[in-house]
């Protein structure tokens, strides 16, 4: 059991009472105490006490707390908060977890929603989870819970930067980028009345700190670690199965996959140009269309069709407005010109757009009609 502790001096020696009911295995840190924390610990001499000559914060009381343990042969550390929020009892849950991910990073979430709890805390507890959620994929209800469960072996490895509160996020989002898995349990939680609670969270100092963190976090991972993992984890084989499991082989009727195909080609040939595949994803989610062919039949208008979008939507432009078919090639050309072929060229991209997207669906639902049929023969006659 780990205890990281400052000026606790109301709270320490009930505290290590209570965890000395379940286990004697504790180390605790003194982390600068100016209180009578110090002469407290003095009554425990059995158990291994660590001082900080001045107060470093509680992220470098729980690094002290690491070495210190994994120094001593231990393999595990449960960290407790000292001042007394947290049931020594819980400690049953974490042990529990071990055999079941022995690897893993186990944290006690708290409920937030329950009477007593300060709307500050729960407030900002949502806000941590979420960027934690932003940097890692991971959806925890509480990641600022000091009951915690870690495996010292993998810890050890990584070099912190933290010293602070932050600390308790950045081991969490490094140890997951290192592979170690995070994962949360239940369990209780006392709050005492507002005028007996002792924090030492410095609103406006420790949020600072943690946001920033947060930023660097969200940048890394955008740029770093969720490529990283794409290029790691990528296998065209997989790949490969995976589309073909969302298009061709997919479950839809052959008529849903024709006009999916269709309509990702009229979307394709419109003039969004830069949107056409954002706004052909969501028409066709709400249109319930198949929106991975959509996306992919979108992709029409790539360079070696572009000459040809382009020209056929300008001459049914003309035609459908009456106008001159031959395009003008002249160093005189002006804004006035520019404007009045973009017209012919929106009014033509629409028609080729359609008649594109007939032919499409067309063609394709006769061949995945046709084939289904052929499948279902034979099988029938298997």
């Amino acid at each position: 059991m780990l205890i990281p502790t400052y000026n606790n001096g109301g709270s320490i020696k009930e505290v290590v009472q209570d965890v000395l009911k379940y286990t004697s295995n504790i180390v605790i840190v003194n982390d600068g105490s100016s209180d009578q924390t110090k002469a407290i610990l003095v009554e425990f001499p059995e158990l291994l006490v660590v001082h900080h000559e001045r107060n470093k914060g509680k992220g470098m009381a729980l690094r002290t707390g690491f070495k210190a343990a994994f120094a001593h042969g231990y393999k595990y550390a449960i960290s407790i908060d000292s001042d007394g929020q947290h049931y020594p009892d819980d400690l049953h849950l974490f042990i529990d977890q071990i055999e079941l991910h022995p690897d893993a990073i186990i944290i006690g979430a708290r409920n937030m929603d329950q009477p007593g709890i300060p709307s500050k805390s729960s407030m900002g507890n949502r806000a941590s989870s979420f960027w934690f959620w932003v940097v890692t994929g991971i959806r925890l209800s509480d990641t600022q819970s000091g009951y915690r469960l870690y495996p010292l072996v993998p810890i050890n490895t990584i070099h912190f930067i933290t010293r602070k509160y932050e600390f308790e996020i950045e081991v969490m989002v490094r140890s997951f980028w290192k592979g170690v898995d995070v994962l949360s349990i239940p369990i209780k939680v006392f709050y005492p009345p507002t005028e007996e609670r002792i924090t030492h969270f410095r609103p406006f100092k420790d949020v600072t700190r943690i946001t920033l963190l947060n930023i660097v976090f969200v940048l890394l991972a955008v740029f770093w670690f969720h490529p990283l993992r794409f290029i790691k984890n990528f296998s065209f084989k997989e790949s490969k199965k995976k589309i073909y499991d969302h298009t061709v082989g997919s479950p839809d009727s052959a008529l849903k996959k024709a006009m999916s195909m269709g309509f990702g080609v009229f979307m394709g040939i419109t003039p969004f140009w830069g949107y056409q595949i954002w706004l052909a994803i969501g028409l066709a989610h709400l249109l319930k269309l198949n929106k991975i062919i959509v996306a992919i039949f979108s992709n029409i208008s790539i360079p070696p069709f572009i000459p040809f979008i382009l020209y056929g939507s300008y001459y049914l432009g003309a035609i459908l407005l009456n106008q001159p078919t031959d395009l003008v090639f002249s160093a005189d050309i002006n804004l006035d010109d520019v404007w009045k072929y973009l017209y012919q060229y929106i009014c033509g991209s629409f028609v080729l757009a359609m008649i594109m997207g007939v032919l499409v669906f067309t063609i394709s639902y006769v061949l995945l009609f046709l084939s289904d049929r052929i499948k279902k023969d034979i099988a029938l006659n298997k």
